[in-house]
């Protein structure tokens, strides 16, 4: 230490040096001139309440002898002495303690240090070890003023790049800028290891008016692990998460991580560029619903899971072998109960850790785009959970909820609820989901839970909701997020989907903003799924009864855009699995399970289907265990899997049964009203109306003789699917290799077929051949 050199432009000054109580300042005498160290700011350091700490940390320019001479400040509580160097090491000046807490001060000449680009490094004694770093406050804004308008109104659609954990290189000198939006805030303070937790050494800048408080620290790099520390105007002090950081400790550790998201170098250009071009609507959309702790376990891991880049290859070869076209993952951003199945959201900016880390996702993603596999993923905008490290009371305040409790707590899951009125919540959703689509080239998002965020009565009685300024139940500030969500993404990211679980008869779901509409692309139809699997939980003998829960969806199949769901929500909280959910005996629920699935596939929607449902899983799902896969050894559980892959590829390959899905021409009835026999017959089409397919659906466990059917045109048919077949572990009762019409009327048309409806079972028919 005593080899450091001393450069004495300063020695003349002289210090008082005054206690952590002391109630007024510390001076620094320099000839006639004075520099002012105020104990009370420097207070507001040590208590966690300081919004300003550049007005006493980091480089100023004062008077001495009338001269302009520059003065660095670094607090310091680790460190036994310091020094400050310049950018080469070859200049070096003490620091003199100014605060016995551990403030140090030194005073130059401007010509021994630059300190305007944050260029000087500060060398410190920590317990007679030497360490360099650079200053943290020596390092302007990355903010600029626009940043700051453009998120004060909400529309700073690119905020992800500026608030959290950044990388950044600043005036050559690499490192962390962070950045969190807490405007009621006493003070905030970056903590981690970098800095042994210690929430008094590197309090953060409130960048007023908008409410952004921020820092670069210099010289940190990935991994690090850190938090917010939030003092609250009563005192209290809470350890935050970062709301926009990009990855976190995996469970129940709850500090977030410092990630870059730039680094992966993606392999899927062709998909995107294809994906871009095309009308996604008029394609085949079959999707595979997803949750990866439970789809397979690693039973050499204490936990069973299984990693994002493990399981990229499995899903790919699994789903790809089956025909689906797309693969759903239930919430994947982070959340600290794996029971809410990622439900509840802490972190909507971080892909949860329990699978590895980002760029492992990035993996999985761009292997299945290579792979012809669309990626959704569900996306969670209602509502947060209460957890103390999260998004609840941020800064003391309703900041990201809304504070009157009628509006801002969720009855149901004893959430909150965002505040959809406040332009940073909307910003901060809106570029969320812009998010996953830019950094993670995701090809969509289904929207949970939509009808709770539409209605302000939603599950609740009378005297429990506040009416919007019109004196009507709708929530209108969540309705203008929305349409600005949908907005946003499909003129960013043309081609990606959006998709919305929305359960009442709310009008033009997924109709374009302009022309009123909430502007998704895909609303589920959840009126068709409780209809047909109510119908389906009727024993047979009893269907005559039921036969309007069969075809009422087709009243209304074209007024919006639907998808036909079996998702995770009809096989939990004690509903039993699909196959479970059949009547009848062993053979009878198996029939049954086909005969849903080929009447799902065939009649018009997309479709989405839950993991396990495709095995004919016994066991209701369980996010802790795997699934049955050991019941593919069964010829009838086999015959289910079978059955889907080959309902998959016609459906791909037959124009008819994708492209029409939303429009009336793309369906008519061939037969609806044959109660009594539990029967049903229909025509789809494609763009081409000279292409078309027919599906029959015999709903009792009777074989069907000579049932004339009439057909669209005559000529020859043949059945392309047959549920009931020897392949799908079915009786095997069917049609051979065609049916010839005759010119015998019936339904209504000049020609018909007569043919053998195989018990509990669809059939598709194709043309495959007109008379000469």
């Amino acid at each position: 230490m005593n080899k450091l050199i001393s450069h004495t432009a300063n020695a003349d000054v002289q210090f008082d040096i005054l206690p952590n109580n002391h109630e007024s300042v510390a001076l620094a005498r320099q000839g006639n001139d004075y520099t002012q160290l105020d104990c009370g700011h420097f207070d507001s350091i040590l208590h966690g309440r300081c919004m300003n700490p550049r007005g006493l940390l980091g480089p100023h320019s004062i008077i001495r002898d009338g001269k302009p001479v520059s003065m660095v400040r670094t607090f310091a509580p680790h460190a036994d002495a310091a020094w400050i160097e310049n950018a080469a090491g070859s200049v070096v000046q003490a620091f003199r303690r100014v605060h016995d807490e551990g403030l140090f001060e030194v005073v130059f000449e401007p010509s021994l240090f630059e300190t305007s680009t944050g260029t000087y490094k500060l060398r410190l004694s920590v317990d007679g070890d030497i360490m360099t770093i650079s200053d943290p406050y020596a390092f302007e804004s990355i903010f600029s003023d626009m940043d700051f308008h453009l998120f004060g109104e909400g529309n700073h659609f690119e905020i992800y790049n500026y608030l959290g954990a950044q990388l950044r290189t600043i005036n050559g000198v690499q490192g962390v800028n962070f950045a969190v939006w807490a405007p009621n805030a006493q003070g905030i303070a970056l903590v981690g290891d970098f800095n042994d937790w210690d929430g008094r050494r590197n309090p953060m800048q409130k960048r007023n008016p908008s409410g952004i408080w921020e820092i670069f620290i210099p010289d940190l790099g990935e991994g690090a692990p850190y938090k917010f520390r939030v003092t609250l105007e009563n005192g209290d002090v809470l350890d935050k998460c970062d709301p926009f950081g990009f990855l976190a400790e995996v469970p129940p550790k709850t500090a977030s991580k410092v990630a870059n998201l730039d680094n992966y170098q993606w392999q899927d250009a062709d998909w995107m560029k294809v994906r871009a071009q095309e009308n996604q609507l008029d394609k085949p959309i079959s999707v595979y619903e997803l949750h990866l702790g439970s789809w397979r376990h690693d039973h050499d891991r204490e936990n069973g899971w299984i990693s994002y880049r493990e399981l990229a290859t499995q899903i790919v070869d699994y789903c790809g072998e089956m025909g689906f076209t797309h693969i759903e993952l239930m919430p994947i951003s982070e959340h600290p109960f794996t029971g809410s199945w990622g439900y509840q959201t802490v972190g909507y900016y971080a892909a949860t850790s329990r699978y590895g880390d980002p760029q492992d996702l990035m993996y999985l993603i761009d292997l299945c785009h290579q792979n012809g596999i669309g990626v959704l993923l569900d996306w969670v905008p209602a509502h947060f959970p209460k957890d103390a490290h999260g998004l609840a009371r941020f800064d003391g305040s309703a900041l990201y909820e809304h504070a009157d409790p009628l509006q801002g707590h969720h009855p149901d899951w004893d959430t909150y609820i965002f505040n959809y009125g406040r332009n940073e919540v909307r910003n901060f959703l809106v570029a969320n989901a812009l998010f996953w689509m830019e950094k993670f080239h995701i090809d969509g998002l289904r929207v949970d839970a939509v009808a709770s965020m539409l209605y302000l009565d939603y599950s609740r009685k009378e005297g429990e909701w506040v009416p919007n300024k019109y004196g009507g139940r709708e929530n209108l500030d969540a309705i203008q997020f929305l349409k600005q969500f949908n907005e946003q993404t499909h003129a960013r990211f043309p081609g990606v989907l959006t998709i919305a679980e929305e359960s009442t008869s709310w009008g033009g779901v997924s109709r374009p903003t302009y022309a009123g509409g909430l502007g998704f692309s895909i609303k589920w139809n959840m009126g068709w799924m409780n209809d047909s699997l109510r119908y389906f939980k009727h024993d047979p003998i009893h269907r005559t009864y039921h036969h309007d829960e069969l075809t009422f969806s087709l009243i209304y199949a074209f007024t919006e855009n639907f998808a036909l769901p079996l998702s995770h929500d009809e096989v939990v909280h004690g509903k039993g699995s699909l196959i479970d959910q059949m009547p009848g005996d062993t053979w009878q629920k198996f029939a049954n399970l086909r005969l849903l699935y080929t009447y799902m596939w065939t009649h018009p929607g997309k479709k989405v289907l839950f993991m396990g449902n495709e095995i004919a899983q016994w066991q209701e799902w369980d996010c802790n265990s795997e699934l049955q896969w050991d019941l593919l050894g069964f010829d009838t559980h086999g015959g289910i899997k079978q059955l889907l892959t080959d309902l998959n590829r016609i459906y791909r390959s037959e124009p008819s049964l994708h492209e029409n899905d939303f429009s009336q021409d793309g369906f008519e009835w061939i037969e609806c009203g044959a109660r009594e026999d539990s029967i049903i017959a229909f025509v789809r089409r494609g763009k081409d109306p000279d292409e078309f397919v027919m599906t029959i659906c015999n709903f009792t466990p009777v074989i069907r003789q000579n049932y004339r059917i009439g057909v669209p045109v005559a000529g020859e048919y043949r059945e392309i699917l047959n549920s009931d077949s020897k392949f799908y572990a079915g009786s095997n009762v069917g049609n051979g290799m065609s049916i010839h019409s005759s010119e015998q009327e019936s339904n209504g048309r000049p020609n018909s077929i007569s043919m053998t409806l195989p018990p509990l079972s669809g059939v598709v028919l194709k043309l495959v051949k007109q008379p000469s």
